[in-house]
């Protein structure tokens, strides 16, 4: 899966199911810069989620910078990009999950970043999963997430020039306005 020899628009939202190959397409999508940033929203709480951690650092090559925030992506998004750099941030889906735990609004924090795209100073590559293509959970919590992700993914998704469906590794173009 090769990424488009075209500069980044400004916002772009790759999406996709767990395993899809959704992260590393965006990956080759933001090396092309010279400066290429990684901002991270997992936080490490167990062996497995450190061993997933430890595998896609090991996948970025020399030149990217990791920074980790597991919650003030408006914040992060705005201190780190740069006409001159690439930033992606992977991924939304555990930063709702972050806000949720925090007991922050996500509907506000949501609008809040995608109100904030525009105004960035360099392109965004951004990661979410697409989790409302399964059955519907079957407790209160995963049903809160599942339709808060649908929400952020759209509210996003809006705001960007370029929007990629990834499954089994392939991308789908679904909006292309750059």
């Amino acid at each position: 899966m090769q990424p488009p020899k075209r500069p980044l628009p400004a916002a772009t939202l790759v999406l996709g199911g767990t395993r899809s190959g959704k992260s590393a397409l965006a990956e080759r999508l933001a090396a092309g810069a010279r400066h290429p940033i990684y901002l991270a929203t997992a936080q490490v709480g167990d062996a497995e989620m450190a061993e997933r951690v430890r595998l896609h650092r090991a996948r970025r090559p020399a030149p990217w910078h990791t920074v980790e925030e597991p919650l003030d992506m408006t914040g992060a998004l705005a201190r780190l990009c740069a006409p001159d750099r690439a930033v992606l941030l992977d991924c939304l889906t555990l930063w709702l999950s972050n806000l949720l735990l925090a007991g922050r609004d996500p509907e506000a924090e949501g609008r809040a970043l995608a109100e904030a795209l525009p105004a960035l100073a360099g392109p965004v590559v951004m990661v979410s999963s697409e989790v409302g293509l399964g059955i519907v959970p079957d407790n209160a919590l995963a049903r809160a997430f599942r339709d808060h992700a649908g929400r952020l993914n759209q509210m996003i998704a809006a705001r960007c020039q370029r929007v990629l469906l990834v499954a089994a590794g392939l991308p789908l173009t679904l909006k292309d306005e750059a």
